[in-house]
């Protein structure tokens, strides 16, 4: 009886003791792997807990146009924040902020008392008062590094740069499309705290430095789009209009050097509504309705919308007619005031007067429809399809901006007469402003397709090439032959001088061009789009511009409304960019030409500087508000034609 007790009880022991040397080597197992696998996981949990960490903004990245003026620059301030467990008066701490911040005081108390280990009050304060609030030195409100993006210019470019959000992220515009270069990466200050969260007084503070963005560069120029945005605007407020746009862009390598939206609105401002009849009924929409009009006011007409182009895309039917050699220099063609197809007789614009019989480059002189009607018929539904998809309308163009519109075109198979017939001049599809323009270059570039582009590079701090945004875009494929760009090149440049874009005359000047008046829909509505596309030189173009008035009040035809605007833009411009002009005998003594020095202007008041011009027979392009000229163009000494236009900067 007692052995089975000894028995009964070593085997206890023995069973205690197998549970407890497994325990022991689970313990061990545990041991080896938390510290083998574990470890540095768990002593980053450790340091997160004994630690406070606060992200430092980055210097996000100055876009420059491509003179190196900056168009969105960042500067310095600061952001200010409380740590709740180190406050000791939070009344105190609310009173202060509130009045140094202009924030409302229940909203800060309320805020300060949240159970947050940091909570942030304001972000972009300006350094001056950043540095009277670190003065007080009040337990708990902790300063940190910030920075503000500032658009010098206010509206200029504004549907084109963008802007950031409160987050430094670009939300529209290049702002947007380059976040990934411009944003730079966040640094941050580190400091110990204790159990209950409150930084040690002693305790080891670690800054790691942020790491700003890069800088980008664009083919956008200054001098051409605050040109360009002078023009627009004057034009559509005279015009009584909705809106406009002006876009230049260089057809042989699709750099786009201005492109002007109005109305525009202020960059450094973005959530104002710029309508003042909308601002005064502001505050009866909710958030959904306010963000329809701002998303409105944002957009990018010239890439984002589709309109019917009207007369400008003759351009790619003649092209087309001339390339399949379905028309020669030749052939006549009967306008007739319109023509009859299948059981609708499509009026010319001239309609109920009629063109005398032409050849067809009488007919794009005039603009005669049934030149084009008779092309298109020529080339078949199929055929003119196929250039129309060739010419780059059925596709994005590439431009790197976001948002962009593709053409709106029927289905091949729903081409009939009468669509084909309306098609060839440039009603019942529609296109982007820009995929006209790609279109129309190619036209007169020696028949390569290129793809429009703003950005040219990103740039590193000292202006080292990190990306080059305009390797492998220039040209493409080329869709007409070089001596069908030739002869149509010659063809625009007839417009201007014999036929409806004579308004667009420059003495010296070769320059080719098209109006355009579109109806828009509803037919009948008494709503037109008037434009005008030119290139220049036509011998070799490498300006092409673009202006579009839409729903003009009055005259509506696209020569008498674009042509003088497209005028004053390329008499300012040309010059500018080095183009000089030819005169011929005919222009130096018919015209009345002469000569004249430009005088010096610098330091002069916009009043002095221009009396100075008007007595020499030039005139003033004002660019910037400030009180002297700082900049002249053409500078002083150098010889200009009378009439000319001389560039002044005010800053």
């Amino acid at each position: 009886m007692h052995n089975q007790t000894n028995i009964r009880t070593k085997r206890k022991l023995l069973a205690v003791l197998c549970i407890f040397e497994a325990l022991l080597i689970f313990m061990l197992f545990r041991v080896f792997y938390i510290q083998a696998f574990e470890g540095e996981h768990l002593q980053r949990l450790a340091y997160e807990q004994q630690t406070r960490d606060r992200l430092i903004t980055p210097n996000r990245g100055t876009i420059y146009d491509r003179n190196m003026i900056g168009l969105a620059v960042t500067e310095s301030v600061a952001s200010v924040s409380v740590i709740r467990n180190q406050i000791q008066d939070f009344e105190l701490v609310a009173t202060v902020l509130s009045e140094m911040l202009g924030l409302d005081y229940d909203t800060v108390f309320t805020q300060i008392n949240r159970r947050l280990a940091l909570q942030r009050i304001k972000t972009q304060v300006d350094k001056e008062i950043a540095d009277q609030i670190r003065a007080m030195n009040i337990p708990g409100i902790v300063i940190d590094e910030d920075v503000r993006r500032i658009y010098p210019f206010g509206s200029l470019a504004a549907q084109v740069i963008g802007f950031v959000g409160r987050d430094n992220q670009g939300i529209i515009g290049l702002e947007a499309k380059y976040d990934r270069f411009l944003k730079g990466e966040p640094g941050r200050i580190m400091t110990e705290t204790d159990a209950a969260g409150r930084e040690l007084p002693l305790g080891e503070i670690m800054r790691i430095a942020p790491n700003p963005g890069y800088n980008l560069v664009l083919t956008l120029d200054y001098v051409v789009q605050s040109y360009a945005e002078q023009m627009i605007a004057s034009a559509v407020e005279y015009r009584n209009a909705r809106r406009g746009l002006i876009i230049v862009m260089n057809p042989q390598n699709g750099e786009i050097l201005a492109l002007a939206n109005y109305p525009s609105f202020d960059l450094n401002e973005p959530f104002i509504i710029n309508d003042p009849a909308l601002a005064e009924i502001w505050h009866t929409f909710d958030n959904a309705e306010q963000m329809a009009h701002l998303n409105r006011m944002w957009r990018n007409f010239g890439i984002n919308d589709t309109f019917e182009p009207g007369s400008t895309s003759k351009i790619m039917t003649l092209a087309a007619g001339i390339e399949e050699g379905v028309i020669t220099l030749d052939d006549q063609f009967h306008c007739g005031s319109g023509t009859q197809v299948a059981n609708r007789f499509i009026r010319c614009w001239r309609s109920p007067r009629s063109h005398p019989t032409q050849n067809f480059i009488e007919g794009m002189q005039n603009s005669c429809n049934p030149v084009f009607m008779e092309t298109a018929s020529r080339l078949g539904a199929e055929t003119f399809f196929a250039y129309m998809r060739r010419f780059g309308l059925m596709n994005k163009t590439g431009v790197d901006l976001p948002g962009e519109a593709v053409g709106i075109f029927h289905k091949m198979e729903n081409i009939g007469p009468v669509e084909l017939a309306t098609m060839s001049f440039g009603q019942s599809f529609q296109i982007s402003p820009l995929q006209l323009m790609r279109a129309v270059a190619a036209t007169v570039n020696g028949g390569y397709l290129i793809t429009p582009h703003v950005g040219m590079k990103i740039t590193d701090a000292n202006g080292l090439i990190v990306e080059d945004l305009s390797a492998g875009i220039g040209r493409g494929e080329q869709i007409i032959s070089a001596e069908t760009s030739a002869l149509m090149r010659d063809i625009l440049e007839s417009v201007v001088d014999a036929g409806t874009g004579n308004r667009t005359y420059i003495p010296g000047y070769r320059v080719g061009g098209k109006t355009a008046t579109s109806e828009k829909l509803p037919r009948r509505s008494g709503l037109y789009i008037a434009s005008f596309i030119t290139v220049a030189p036509a011998e070799h173009p490498t300006v092409m511009a673009f202006v579009l008035i839409d729903e003009p009040k009055g005259e509506y035809y696209g020569g008498q409304v674009a042509g003088p605007v497209m005028k004053g833009l390329l008499e300012s411009i040309l010059p500018y960019l080095g183009i000089e002009p030819i005169f011929s005998e005919e222009e130096l003594e018919e015209k009345g030409i002469g000569q004249v020095a430009v005088p010096y202007l610098v330091g002069l008041t916009y009043r002095e500087a221009n009396a100075a011009l008007r007595e020499v027979g030039l005139s003033t392009l004002r660019l910037g508000e400030g009180e002297a000229v700082t900049i002249q163009f053409p500078p002083p000494g150098e010889v200009v034609n009378e009439g000319s236009r001389i560039i002044l900067t005010f800053e």
